[in-house]
């Protein structure tokens, strides 16, 4: 098996290998695992009859899972999400499906599982009430078993999602069934769900030992002699240490037995050689193999330290971290493997080291790919408490459901070794009375019940520690701060021992590809409410780094600070990609928000190159802005660079100087007079040319240019292409400020699911075949239709221009 494949491309519809999230390898004797996407109806309202056997469907809509039905509607003021939740529709509505099982399935165990539904999910099958979830990002599953028919017999499964009352968060969250779904068949007995936990106590280059808990579940009504044999494999699928024992378990019971392993010379899990192992545990009755699961294992230690940050294998590492929403853009909430791959490889080729999944529990896959891609994971859980920051967020079901949802939280990713800090909250009001103390410790003592090799961690927005009582509890291992970058000096002395990370910082406004001139100052908003924001009508925001809101700075201000101390661990800025809602401060019709580095169709804006320039060792010599102005206008030319000692600009072949930086500078600027051209800078380090960047004056519009980000895509339903989107003038230059309307046609293996093009307050719907180009730039997202037919997009714009197309092989 690749690793790098998704878990929706090693599952078909029948037996396959399963995912890596303490799940099982799947074999057609032993444990099965169904792809249950496929072959939904759905209809938006109210149905309570659509539990019951007889129902009528024929009108209600066909589709496939996961589905967000929030991101196919239209942006409204009036909806009552608000531009803070998108402006998008949220509602209530219902799926079925019907399907059947074969005889061969009668003496089986079978559960369906649920990676995320939002919101408040009921699910029945034939008729049978199963029970409810209202966090809508916890994964969830229910034994079928009971109410199950096989043979020619029909079952039918419905699931009601409310969404209605709203606001339910403060940014958008989308509707509907968004995260996968399986159908798992097993034995009688087999692992239980998330019945594995390893631990990695002892790690060295020379060794490792290996505590694996196991939890075997029988559901027969007699006892059962099993042999447990647990190999652990690396990455070749090479055993390299091995454990068994026979076990005896009672009727309708449960097991838990530890193995413990030793692994000679490990191949250690970091952020740049992210090796990972896999734990596989065969479960044989009378020698048949009646169960095999696997779950993942990479060998690393780390620790926080009170002076000197964080440590990796020993290497004193700083953490370059970003804040995630969990929309995947003009997806909606969908979570497509495809999708969170480019997201997170946007984000690695940055530089950054590590992710926080903000404000909520994340996908599977996103876990899967951080542990493969070597990227550290703040694993966060809740937003809210019993104190509401909108009306029905889920301050409504703390009370009742915070345990259990905090334990299924932990026992889901508590194996995946990218993951190294537990958030149980994110700017949490009872840090601010003294509730906080006891839920604090409450909820600290959950997490270490299931797991206590990783600390325990919040986000804080109170900095002086007689004012904070979620500090007071004693309960967390590791201080998170959010935006408290001109504090950081007295830290040490406000928090005499105590381990400290940016939790979350920066909140800087920009909008991709907008340049407002002068830059000389920083300008923060509202330095008291009421001010005027310093942007523009059209709800645009200077791309250059010098707005920020009033309890944030800049990205270059943030950085300069986090890099200073070493007892800051490292930094979490807000945030990587622009995400849906939370606009602030703008009033519709913006609908998503500014923080980000990269925009919401994932063009990275420029500060991006000041970070690559920072947190990566690429070779970096990045202009801005575009060169595409009036005559004589005086434009602020900026650069990032690294790995050279100084840069020389050039217009039009003239040396306009040299310009090094200075003290803990981290750009560069000149004030150029425009003249059409050719702008050009080098960079050199004693003396010798270590890079050249040109940005050139494009001319009239000639054709379109589309570039996909690749060549071939599979035809299982899944795979997505990403194809950018350009105006050229004849020499094939971009044109920087084209706004055209960009149509589409598509043909073959794929179909369109999204358009966008970044703009923060474009009111075009994300489910089209046209869009406009944005700062000369547009997106079109293409899906495996499952046909098994080579892809061609045309693109065609008014006016004398040339279509644009590209050729995507599938197969």
């Amino acid at each position: 098996m690749k690793r790098n494949k998704s878990f929706l491309q090693k599952i078909g519809t029948a037996a396959v290998l399963f995912f890596l999230v303490a799940c099982a390898t799947t074999k057609k004797e032993s444990r099965i695992v169904t792809d249950f996407n496929p072959n939904w109806n759905f209809k938006l309202g109210d149905y309570p009859a659509a539990i019951q056997a007889d129902f009528d469907a024929n009108d209600w809509r066909a589709l496939d899972l996961p589905h967000d039905w929030s991101i196919e509607g239209t942006f409204s003021k009036e909806h009552p999400t608000k531009p803070q939740g998108g402006a998008l529709p949220a509602g209530m509505a219902w799926y079925r499906k019907s399907f059947t099982l074969p005889e061969s399935a009668k003496n089986k165990s079978i559960a369906i599982e649920f990676d995320g539904v939002f919101c408040n999910s009921e699910v029945w099958i034939n008729g049978h009430y199963l029970g409810k979830r209202p966090f809508g990002y916890i994964s969830f599953s229910y034994d079928l078993t009971p109410y199950l028919k096989f043979g020619n017999q029909k079952n039918d499964i419905a699931v009601k999602v409310d969404n209605d009352a709203q606001p339910s968060s403060r940014w958008y969250t989308g509707s509907g069934i968004y995260r996968n779904v399986r159908l798992v068949t097993t034995d009688k007995v087999h692992v239980a769900q998330w019945g594995t936990y390893v631990t990695t106590p002892e790690v060295s280059k020379e060794k490792a030992k290996v505590v694996y808990e196991l939890k075997i579940q029988n559901d027969a009504a007699i006892s059962k002699n099993v042999k447990v044999i647990t190999n652990i494999l690396d990455a070749n699928n090479r055993s390299v240490a091995q454990s068994e024992s026979s076990e005896t378990i009672a009727p309708l019971s449960r097991l838990i037995k530890e193995h413990t392993l030793e692994v000679k010379n490990p191949k250690l899990w970091d952020t740049k050689n992210p090796n990972m192992y896999k734990v596989v545990t065969k479960i044989f009755h009378n020698k048949t193999l009646v169960d095999e699961y696997e779950t993942p294992l990479g060998f690393r230690f780390f620790a926080f330290d009170a002076e000197k940050g964080f440590s990796l294998n020993g290497v004193p590492t700083k953490i370059y971290g970003v804040c995630l929403h969990h929309d995947n853009g003009a997806l909606g909430a969908v979570a497509n493997y495809h999708a969170i791959k480019r997201k997170l490889e946007i984000m690695k080729d940055m530089g950054a080291n590590a992710i926080r999944t903000a404000h909520n529990p994340p996908s599977l896959e996103l876990l899967q790919l951080c542990d493969e891609m070597g990227l550290i994971v703040q694993d966060e859980v809740f937003d809210v408490w019993k104190k509401k920051k909108v009306s029905n967020d889920y301050n409504k079901y703390f009370d009742e459901w915070h345990k259990r949802d905090l334990e299924d939280f932990i026992k889901r990713d508590r194996n995946h070794p990218s993951v190294m800090m537990w958030s149980i909250g994110n700017e949490i009001r009872e840090q601010f009375d003294s509730t906080g103390v006891s839920i604090t410790r409450e909820l600290a003592q959950i997490v270490k019940s299931l797991d206590k090799t990783r600390p325990v961690t919040s986000a804080l927005t109170e900095n002086e520690p007689q004012k904070n009582f979620i500090y007071q509890s004693g309960a967390l291992d590791l201080l998170g701060f959010n935006y408290k970058h001109a504090d950081y000096a007295t830290f040490p002395e406000r928090f005499k021992g105590q381990k400290i990370v940016a939790s979350e910082s920066v909140s800087a406004y920009a909008t991709r590809g907008h340049y407002d001139m002068p830059t000389d100052e920083i300008r923060f908003w509202p330095k008291k409410y009421g001010e005027t924001f310093p942007g523009n009508p059209d709800l645009t925001v200077t791309a250059y780094d010098n707005i920020a809101s009033y309890w944030g700075t800049t990205h270059e201000e943030n950085w300069k600070a986090a890099k200073k101390y070493d007892f800051i661990a490292g930094t979490f800025v807000w945030t990587g990609f622009d995400y849906i809602g939370e606009p602030d401060p703008y009033p519709y019709p913006a609908r998503s928000s500014y923080f980000g580095i990269v925009d919401l169709a994932g063009f990275p804006k420029d500060v991006y190159y000041m970070y690559q320039s920072e947190w990566s060792d690429k070779t970096v010599l990045h202009l801005l802005p575009h060169w595409n102005w009036k005559a004589g206008q005086l434009i602020d030319v900026w650069a990032y660079y690294n790995n050279a000692d100084e840069v020389e600009l050039f217009l039009n072949g003239k040396s306009l100087g040299s310009k090094a930086k200075k003290g803990d500078e981290l750009h560069i600027a000149w004030k150029v007079p425009f003249e059409a051209g050719t702008l050009k800078a080098v960079s050199k380090k004693a003396g010798k040319v270590v890079k050249e960047t040109e940005i050139l004056t494009a001319g009239e519009a000639a054709k379109i240019n589309l570039q996909a980000d690749k060549s071939t895509i599979k035809n299982d339903g899944y795979d997505l292409a990403y194809v950018t989107v350009t105006l050229q003038d004849k020499d094939g230059n971009a044109l920087p400020t084209a706004d055209n309307l960009i149509n589409f046609k598509v043909s073959g293996g794929a179909k369109i699911v999204g358009v966008d093009n970044g703009y923060q307050a474009s009111l075009e719907p994300f489910k089209a075949d046209y869009r406009k180009l944005y700062n000369g730039k547009c997106l079109v997202i293409l899906k495996s239709n499952k046909k098994a037919e080579n892809i061609t997009l045309e693109a065609t714009t008014a006016g004398n221009i040339s279509l644009g197309t590209v050729n995507i092989k599938v197969e």
